[in-house]
């Protein structure tokens, strides 16, 4: 029996993909940490360089949103032929945009940081890190789209396998080189362990897929399965781009509190993505088993699964938020001796607890829509709360009236709470339902052509 016959299940799709979500965010937490020692400004530095990292990374979602579904519902459908095309193309379009991504950082680390309002102390130690991340984000953008293939397979485990290796030598580097090298030595560590990580994705390609990749396939831009994968990626970058634009203008207002506010949110996000893996997890797996079964015409099938995947996600980030709540004030402690951020830091965990739930609605039921075809809601319904109430509300309440963080935090919830319920409203109501008729009906007719 083939992996795509019988139908996969959730739990074992979700397990490797937190352990994978949680070393990947675990380095940074790592990476934050010995950033820390050398001072709170570097620290500070290193989360605001990754979060301009993160913003140009989110360029690659122009794909990575789009394969999964592609791959997922081809496979679902019988057409390994198809799937086996669309992850062709989708090698050659990421290297195309992982350079454009590395140019991005390297020439225009100084802009992008001034538009974040970098304070003068932090910097030109966050332009300087930007810049030698560049080449780590061009293989990162094949890595991702490597790893998204391997997973549309239900390779799950062979991806993990992957993150793992990448976290063991990025460690192992940074531990070697940060002590010498400052942040540049994070950066090549970053290098060293992508590096690696590409080099056993086209092992996995070749030996567990059947995928040889020819030289072609890097640089090769091909139409007719890119449009797939653009028909989903398009609108489901432009609603990351939007919420990440609107988040970047919410750390512009972080900055100017301050270095110790910038530092204490760079602290405290550490753990907030920490949290937000659990929910990742769920959702990632929710959209692998959703394009399966809409390629399989299963669509009562992916109601339910949605429904019970969202009432276990709700569960799961009440209970990992609370405890890292009241974990807040030691954990802080292991990044810096200020009692300023360590107080602050530990009353926005508390606050996280309110946002995480939120949160879940939009990551499981967007992933949902999108695996069903329904890519274009998401963006339209949530665009106007992401700029008001995420970007305004950070400005409104952080700085305008005086708030600071924990204002913040309260347009983070208020943003997370607005778009989820228009999410679930979607779902519930069916209205992804004619798209994922219209996915499985191009399918059908391709199959029988």
């Amino acid at each position: 029996m083939t992996a795509v016959s019988a139908r996969p299940r959730l739990f074992p799709l979700t397990w490797p993909l937190l352990l994978e979500l949680l070393l990947g965010i675990g380095i940074g937490i790592i990476g934050t940490a010995l950033a820390a020692r050398l001072s709170d400004d570097s620290g500070a530095a290193f989360g605001l360089a990754n979060q301009v990292f993160a913003a140009i990374f989110v360029l690659f979602r122009v794909v990575g949103a789009g394969v999964s579904v592609a791959v997922t519902q081809a496979l679902g459908a019988g057409r390994r032929e198809q799937a086996d095309a669309v992850a062709r193309a989708t090698v050659g379009a990421s290297s195309w945009l992982g350079f454009g991504g590395a140019l991005a950082a390297l020439v225009a680390a100084g802009p992008l940081l001034s538009l974040v309002n970098a304070p003068p102390e932090v910097a030109p130690l966050a332009r300087v890190l930007l810049q030698a991340l560049a080449p780590a984000l061009f293989i990162d953008a094949l890595n991702a789209t490597m790893s998204s293939v391997m997973r549309a397979h239900l390779r799950s485990r062979e991806a993990l396998l992957v993150v793992i290796v990448i976290q063991i030598v990025t460690l192992a580097v940074a531990l070697l080189a940060m002590p010498h090298l400052g942040l540049v030595g994070y950066a090549l560590a970053c290098l060293c362990g992508r590096g690696t990580g590409m080099a056993l994705h086209i092992v996995l390609w070749r030996h567990r897929l059947g995928l040889r990749l020819r030289a072609a396939d890097w640089w090769q831009l091909r139409r007719a399965p890119l449009a797939t994968v653009l028909h989903i990626g398009v609108p489901g970058a432009a609603e990351n781009i939007s919420w990440r634009l609107a988040f970047m203008t919410s750390l512009a207002a972080v900055a100017q509190l301050g270095a110790l506010a910038l530092a204490t949110h760079a602290y405290t996000m550490q753990f907030l993505h920490v949290i937000l893996m659990f929910g990742l997890a769920i959702a990632f797996a929710v959209e692998i088993l959703v394009g399966h079964m809409i390629g399989a015409g299963e669509l009562h099938a992916a109601h339910k699964l949605v429904r019970k995947s969202l009432g276990f996600g709700l569960v799961v980030a009440l209970v990992v938020s609370g405890c890292f709540a009241l974990a807040g004030p030691w954990l802080l402690a292991r990044f810096t001796a200020d009692p300023q951020i360590i107080q602050l830091g530990s009353t926005l965990l508390w606050w996280t607890v309110l946002v995480e739930p939120g949160r879940v609605f939009n990551m499981v039921v967007i992933n949902a829509l999108r695996a069903a075809g329904d890519a274009r809601y998401p963006v339209v319904a949530g665009a106007a709360s992401m700029a008001l109430v995420l970007a305004g509300g950070s400005w409104l309440l952080g700085v305008y009236m005086g708030w600071g963080l924990v204002g913040v935090w309260i347009a983070y919830a208020a943003d997370e709470w607005i778009r989820g319920l228009l999410m679930w409203r979607r779902w519930a109501t069916l209205g992804w339902l004619p798209h994922a008729r219209e996915a499985h009906r191009k399918l059908r007719r391709a199959k029988a052509g």
